[in-house]
């Protein structure tokens, strides 16, 4: 049983074998997934496909590469499908300074606008940070983020970033890159996190495991990155399965305390 809490089904890549793939996330035991919607056409695609497979979760935001083209339309838009779909976790949102679409300024007040909203609406965010962690980390602390925490998507960075932003009731999700030979610090990073606070990803259909890089991820692929945390956490696979769908139902309100 396998959660993987970040993954984009719903974009162009799969529009072919979108069936295949969902079926071959389930033969390889993930049950459940957070399908990240992040425009509008996204979102909608989402949505729609947690109406046609049992298990896919929406998540709905405005990436920071879509800063720009964000309203206060988009916003009330939003809110009514947040609240009309009981969508359990807003994103992904934050800042990208590799591709930088839109200014650091704009980026940073789309990203306060829309933790403002999860923030009424009670939900988690998972959050994108790209060349960007001390602005996300700044901007996550001042606008108290630990009232409803939420993820540090594709986690990258070493153990002493890991515990600031755990000390914002963030959790920590891992992708394919903890399989990098070459990822050292995140290797690291994985070997302390709190079992209660860990996550695993795939971000489908980038950052492919080890055995698949450079072609396309998928949602069954999640299961590289549990094995490679059960090895460098010295626990078995089914431990390290239990846990992270434990962390994840919990997070995104699954499951009562």
């Amino acid at each position: 049983m396998l959660f993987d809490t970040h993954t984009h089904l719903n974009v162009k890549h799969f529009e072919k074998d979108e069936a295949e793939v969902v079926q071959r996330a389930i033969d390889a035991g993930v049950t459940q997934m957070g399908v990240i919607g992040f425009d509008n056409e996204t979102i909608v695609k989402a949505l729609e496909l947690s109406e046609t497979y049992e298990g896919i979760h929406p998540v709905i935001g405005w990436h920071p590469t879509e800063a720009g083209s964000y309203t206060d339309a988009v916003e009330e838009n939003l809110i009514d499908l947040i609240k009309k779909h009981k969508i359990a976790m807003m994103g992904e949102m934050g800042l990208d300074y590799h591709w930088m679409e839109d200014p650091k300024e704009t980026q940073q007040e789309v990203f306060r606008r829309q933790i403002r909203v999860a923030k009424k609406m009670k939900l988690p965010i998972t959050v994108h940070n790209r060349e960007s962690t001390e602005d996300v980390y700044r901007i996550l602390k001042e606008e108290h983020i630990e009232d409803v925490g939420g993820i540090m998507h594709s986690f990258n960075l070493d153990s002493e970033w890991m515990e600031r932003f755990l000390d914002l009731n963030m959790h920590i999700s891992f992708s394919g890159v903890l399989t990098f030979k070459k990822a050292l610090e995140v290797k690291e990073s994985a070997k302390l996190v709190p079992l209660d606070r860990v996550l695993i990803e795939t971000d489908a259909p980038y950052l492919s495991p080890q055995p698949y890089r450079g072609k396309r991820n998928e949602p069954s692929y999640v299961r590289y990155v549990a094995e490679e945390l059960a090895m460098l956490r010295d626990m078995s696979f089914e431990e390290i399965a239990k846990i992270t769908t434990d962390n994840a139902n919990q997070l995104f309100g699954f499951t009562k305390e």
